[in-house]
């Protein structure tokens, strides 16, 4: 269960690495289109487990990768935005959010 400060901690982290991706992610990351779709932290604000979707990527797995290797410019970017609302700028892990690719697979499991 967590707590409200974890939820707005989530829900602030959520909101600057989606603008970041959002305004970095063409020089970083070319035409593929990443959407944060949670943020999960843990209770001492020190990891912060992002999940993204991943469109327009021929490669979902590679792409993952190129994100998770760029974690160190992407926690600075965020560091510089939201350093004085947090302490400590929470360590970053990046995975792929295949919710959207569940629901359709239910529902065309349903259609049938």
């Amino acid at each position: 269960m967590a707590t409200v400060r974890q939820e707005r901690v989530a829900k602030l982290l959520q909101k600057e690495i989606g603008d970041i991706f959002l305004f970095k992610g063409k020089i970083l990351f070319g035409n593929a289109f990443i959407t944060v779709t949670g943020v999960r932290i843990t209770p001492d604000l020190s990891l912060a487990r992002v999940h993204v979707s991943l469109f327009k990527a021929a490669d979902s797995a590679a792409l993952l990768k190129l994100i998770k290797e760029h974690t160190k410019d992407i926690r600075r970017e965020l560091g510089n935005r939201v350093g004085k609302q947090l302490r400590i700028t929470p360590a970053l892990e990046f995975f792929i959010d295949d919710s959207l690719d569940y629901v359709e697979k239910i529902e065309n499991l349903l259609k049938k």
